[in-house]
């Protein structure tokens, strides 16, 4: 065991060294002192020899025929026949490659280490004691001051400041932060003191579950992965039995050993899982958490986006802008505030917002109808199927308010009253109100760019009104739309379009939207909704951006061909250099595939792949 750890530790200086060997081998060739010569190459194969080996060793206990035991063996042979030159660089070679693919290997999962490096360590009590962030519970008051990092998800109670939360959405920008508003872990105070409440502790804030998020992804194989992984289990011992054979019938050793050389599928295992990696760890420096190399290679084939509509193509900062009145008292309007204060809906906040609330109504009874509204006590609020089905219709004048006010691209919240029993139920309908929704920033813009990206076919699916989401859809150029959803409808058409053999992404935000999210092919969640939607979605846009969406649309569609590049040239290096063991000494390329090529091609093979995922660490969209 010190042994290993020895030469673990040491790998890089025992490569050195291996180098330095063979150098001093081949002065000693050019001076012609023999001793020099031999005894340089037979300590640097040795040398090189010998961490090959363990890992060779280490894989068969657990019956795993590596890379690594085809090295060893051929590196054998080339001893037993006296072969020095070629074992030392053969050795030398395979290391060397090692050494640099770890190096690169750490620079595309440098995205990752970027964020745990961004974790806060430490955190202030109100009264400026600091403590271990570990030592912090759910409802202690905090201090952040200008320049340190908010230590946990909080929501500010005292002072007011400009955050930046460039760790959770990717974006620098400064947001300004006050009394009421949340503040997320690993985002930093350019500007203010904040006193804060500790809502989330650890791995439960947005920091640590989008590094737990985006670990979990890069660990998870895609299917060119998973398809690797079963070609080389059986491709090994293949080429390790085809070079026993060789030697059987030919009794040439040195043709044998080469075989083994030329047989490494380094370049073929490590293709795919690279670009991986670094798509992944590009995804996230850009505010896309991507769960795995399977969602990456499914979200490249899709072909149909739905959408819900509230919180996700508008931003659900809501707010009202049409009333109409039919015989309602303030009595009444307070009512309806006291009854939407519990609820979290957009349309809801919107309404209290809009009203004012004192919290002193109370209700005996509420009950949540879902796709539909409230009913408290006698009270109905919600849309026009909630008072249909209570009884309640519009008259000719109502419904003609009611289609003025949705034209115009606006929901509606109706509020109704039935314990009044007039001698005309036209008197039911108390209140309409009109609440309008900002679409997001360049979303039209950013969908025609998916659409140049392979989208063909978008779809809203959305419990408002058939008049207002047609409104938003003309605005956005949106394909089709199914309106007066209810969750579980919304879960039908998903299933139905999937029997069509239609691709299915589905964007949502709230917690009714978990079930369509978890149907769809894809699910994507906004960063901004629920937690249920972000746990159960596959795609997370930590800004809420329709940018982030066309960045992981392109990111997928770069990454799943990155892949397929690197498989090709990994069978392409693997052909040309088998074709020139096949044409022997004639012609151009069997003259230069021998041993120590093979090797030197095989290890700039896997450094080729590598270099060629690495163009995925700085991919950017045209948006």
């Amino acid at each position: 065991m010190k042994v290993q750890r020895f030469i673990q530790t040491n790998s890089n200086k025992l490569t050195f060294i291996s180098a330095v060997l063979i150098v001093l081998a081949f002065i000693g060739r050019f001076m012609r002192l023999e001793w020099l010569d031999v005894s340089g190459m037979l300590l640097a194969s040795i040398i090189g020899f010998i961490p090959v080996a363990i890992h060779a060793w280490q894989g068969l206990k657990v019956k795993q025929i590596s890379i690594d035991l085809l090295v060893s063996i051929a590196v054998i042979g080339a001893l037993v026949i006296g072969e020095y030159d070629e074992s030392a660089i053969v050795t030398f070679l395979f290391a060397f490659g090692g050494l640099l693919e770890k190096k690169t290997l750490e620079k595309t999962r440098s995205s990752i280490k970027e964020l745990t490096q961004m974790a806060p360590a430490t955190a202030l009590l109100a009264d400026g004691e600091e403590i271990d962030i570990d030592e912090v519970e759910v409802g202690d008051k905090l201090l952040v001051k200008t320049g340190n990092q908010v230590p946990v998800d909080c929501i500010v109670v005292e002072g007011s400041g400009y955050v930046n939360e460039a760790s959770i959405t990717g974006e620098s920008r400064e947001v300004k932060k006050t009394v009421g508003d949340k503040v997320f872990a690993g985002s930093i105070l350019e500007n203010g003191t904040l006193y804060v409440e500790t809502l989330k502790i650890g791995e439960d804030t947005t920091f640590g579950k989008i590094i737990e998020l985006v670990e979990e992804a890069q660990d998870t194989k895609s299917p060119a992965e998973r398809f690797i992984d079963r070609f080389a289990k059986y491709y090994t011992p293949t080429v390790l039995v085809l070079a026993v054979f060789v030697f059987v019938f030919s009794r040439n050793l040195n043709l044998a050993i080469t075989i083994l050389v030329l047989g490494c599928p380094g370049a073929l295992v490590i293709g795919a899982p690279v670009s991986n990696v670094a798509g992944i760890g590009n995804g996230a420096k850009h505010g896309v958490l991507i769960k795995g190399g399977d969602v990456m290679n499914t979200f490249s084939h899709i072909d149909t986006l739905l959408f819900d509509k509230t919180g996700t193509l508008t931003k659900g900062n809501t707010e009202v802008v049409a009333l109409k009145t039919y015989q309602a008292s303030d009595e009444l309007v307070k009512r309806v505030a006291a009854a939407e204060s519990q609820s979290e809906h957009p349309l809801a906040t919107a309404l209290v917002r809009y009203i004012g609330f004192d919290g002193l109504i109370k209700f005996d009874k509420t009950d949540v109808v879902k796709g539909q509204g409230v009913i408290a006590d006698d009270l109905l609020i919600g849309n026009e199927k909630l008072l249909a089905e209570n009884g309640i219709h519009l008259t000719n004048e109502q419904k003609a308010d009611l289609t003025e006010i949705q034209s115009r691209g606006a929901s509606t919240v109706l509020v109704a009253e039935r314990n009044i029993r007039a001698v005309d139920n036209k008197n039911e309908l108390r209140l309409i109100y009109g609440i309008a929704d900002e679409i997001r920033p360049a979303v039209k813009e950013a969908l025609e760019e998916l659409r140049r990206e392979g989208i063909s076919h978008m779809i809203m699916l959305t419990g408002d009104n058939e008049a207002t989401a047609q409104a938003v859809a003309a605005q956005l150029g949106i394909d089709e739309v199914r309106a007066n959803l209810m969750p579980e409808q919304k879960a039908e058409i998903v299933k139905t379009l999937k029997v069509e053999g239609k691709k299915i992404a589905f964007i949502g935000d709230g917690v009714n939207d978990s079930p369509s999210l978890a149907l769809a092919d894809i699910g994507i969640a906004m960063g901004s909704g629920t937690d249920v939607a972000v746990e159960t979605s596959d795609i997370v846009l930590m800004k809420s951006s329709f940018d982030e969406l066309v960045h992981a649309y392109g990111l997928s569609k770069r990454t799943v061909g990155n892949m397929k590049q690197n498989i090709v040239l990994a069978i392409a290096v693997v052909v040309f250099l088998l074709t020139g063991l096949i044409l022997g000494g004639t012609g151009l390329v069997g003259q230069f595939v021998n041993m120590s090529t093979g090797m030197f091609v095989h290890e700039a093979s896997i450094l080729l792949v590598i270099v060629n995922a690495m163009r995925l660490i700085n991919y950017q969209s045209k948006r």
